[in-house]
């Protein structure tokens, strides 16, 4: 078959196979509708500080273009090590989200127990915001260089 035949048998069988198909997983799959319901994001500080004041400015983005409430939520304490446990425990469908900063990473080499793993308890969504850290030293310090100051605290131990 050639030609004109074949591209009407072609056309038969694709509208065929549209009128017995089934529902799309994107009409039956509850993730295509997410979110349809408020999302948590816990902040592990206190209210007000750099984590709290990004999460709250991110949340209200998100709000804006889910059409769907963001709720930023303060548990702080230990470091952060109690929001971040309680987002670990929460259920994990979407709609809990932690705003952590470096200390997420820190405090597991801090504290002898914090209750979760930064790598195997949490999947990273995205970076939003990050800031230099830099060491100053007084001018009379000898040391030029990080490694110059390194070097003379080994040194000069319990000075």
């Amino acid at each position: 078959m050639t030609g004109l035949p074949r591209l009407f048998a072609h056309a038969t069988m694709a509208i065929a196979a549209l009128l017995v198909a089934q529902p799309s997983q994107a009409q039956t799959d509850p993730a295509a509708n997410f979110p349809n319901k408020p999302i948590r994001m816990i902040v592990p500080f206190a209210a007000g500080g750099p984590t709290d004041v990004i999460a709250r400015i991110v949340a209200q983005k998100l709000s804006e273009t889910w059409g769907q409430q963001v709720v930023t939520e303060n548990q702080p304490g230990a470091g952060g090590n109690i929001g971040v446990m309680a987002a670990a425990k929460a259920a994990p469908d979407g709609y809990t989200v932690l705003a952590v900063s470096t200390g997420f990473l820190v405090n597991p080499s801090m504290y002898v127990r914090v209750g979760y793993d930064p790598v195997k308890d949490f999947a990273p969504i995205t970076l939003v915001a990050s800031s230099p850290n830099v060491v100053f030293v007084n001018p009379t310090v000898p040391a030029k260089t990080l490694k110059e100051l390194i070097d003379l605290i080994k040194g000069s131990p319990g000075k």
